[in-house]
């Protein structure tokens, strides 16, 4: 369009030249500023998506920060700020697609508050866990995750003087650290009673070990055989979270090892997870029996892993999407209220049923 009276066009300046030894050395939001023709006060704005920034300067900013490949300056920004806007996750196995499946929920809302998210594991062993923990210390997150830790309280706490500390499947309380779990006990309970619904009496239980949330499992199930007269048929076999951990207790189950006190099998298991729950249904297949013919087995998480045609697992259902939003919005709003009392969330469980379980055959 040819300029007119009613619409002036100023000349379009050219650019200012970049120093002689920009091309040495990585570019600076300086160097974005010259190469735009703008403020370095404009760039930054942009970068922070203000819409106040005009369409040409916006515009103007965006081919310089592409044309010299420049990066913002993490370190810089978060000398400037006080915060690194980096968020620590660490989860007890990565393996387990239950902590996959948490991570999403929290990345989803870190990313929503602009916030990254730095992944490491514990790889099942606290020893592991407190040397992640230490890294993620040094590099000065904001704060700290702990998916299914296996820390002592007493670390736990220590740490929680440096950073905001969020429990996702815990039960610990510790001042100034917030917990967000599933209702364990309530969750073994609905296995049990659902296999009782269908008839059965003998049911075990293969244990999760040292791993967060076994114990209230554990008390959950006994509770629940109590409740329904079948006190006298509670047995748990030793186990944990992983796929090896099902396995071997379920095979301890159905060989009558010594300490399981009968020879009589039982004609379903409650596995401490949907991990462990596959374990079971190896070791079963193994035994040449069938599921849910000659034993019934229920999981616990609801993972995708449950889901799957050919598994199609009764399982307990966590909310792990849920769980995982909730604790990093809880290590915000500790960000913002430090000395705000502890919240301990509490998620209802669920029981998804699908093909493993059935009435006893014996």
């Amino acid at each position: 369009m040819r300029p007119t009276l009613d619409h002036p066009q100023s000349p379009v300046k050219p650019a200012p030249r970049l120093p002689a030894d920009a091309a040495n050395r990585p570019p600076t939001i300086i160097d974005v500023a010259a190469y735009a023709g703008v403020s370095k006060s404009v760039v930054s704005r942009v970068l922070r998506a203000d819409p106040a920034v005009s369409p040409a300067r916006r515009e103007a900013v965006l081919v310089a920060v592409d044309a010299l490949r420049y990066r913002p300056n993490a370190v810089a920004r978060s000398l400037v700020q006080r915060r690194t806007f980096n968020v620590g996750v660490i989860v007890s196995d990565l393996h387990n697609l239950f902590f996959a499946e948490i991570l999403d929920g929290i990345a989803s809302a870190a990313a929503a508050a602009g916030y990254k998210v730095l992944i490491t594991s514990g790889n099942l062993d606290a020893a592991v866990e407190s040397v992640a923990l230490e890294t993620l210390l040094q590099l000065r997150t904001d704060g700290i995750i702990l998916a299914g830790s296996r820390l002592s309280a007493a670390a736990i706490r220590a740490a929680s003087r440096s950073v905001p500390i969020a429990l996702v499947t815990s039960g610990m309380r510790a001042p100034g650290v917030d917990t967000i779990a599933t209702d364990d006990v309530k969750g073994a309970w609905l296995a049990v009673e659902h296999l009782v619904n269908l008839g059965h009496s003998r049911i075990a239980m293969v244990d999760g070990g040292a791993g967060a949330g076994s114990e209230e499992r554990r008390r959950g199930y006994g509770a629940a055989m109590h409740r329904f007269g079948l006190g006298r048929h509670i047995l748990v076999a030793p186990g944990d979270f992983t796929e090896d951990g099902g396995r071997h207790g379920t095979q301890s189950l159905l060989a009558g090892q010594p300490w399981t006190r009968t020879k009589t099998r039982p004609t379903a298991i409650c596995a401490a997870n949907d991990m462990a729950a596959i374990g079971a249904l190896n070791a079963i297949a193994e035994a040449g029996l069938e599921v849910p013919r000659d034993v019934s087995v229920v999981g616990y998480d609801n993972t995708a892993l449950a889901a799957l045609r050919h598994v199609s697992l009764t399982t307990v259902h966590q909310p792990r999407f849920q769980i995982g939003e909730m604790a990093m919005t809880a290590l915000l709003r500790r960000l913002q209220r430090p000395a705000a009392r502890s919240r301990h969330d509490l998620l209802e469980p669920s029981l998804v049923i699908r093909q493993t379980t059935a009435p006893p055959t014996l």
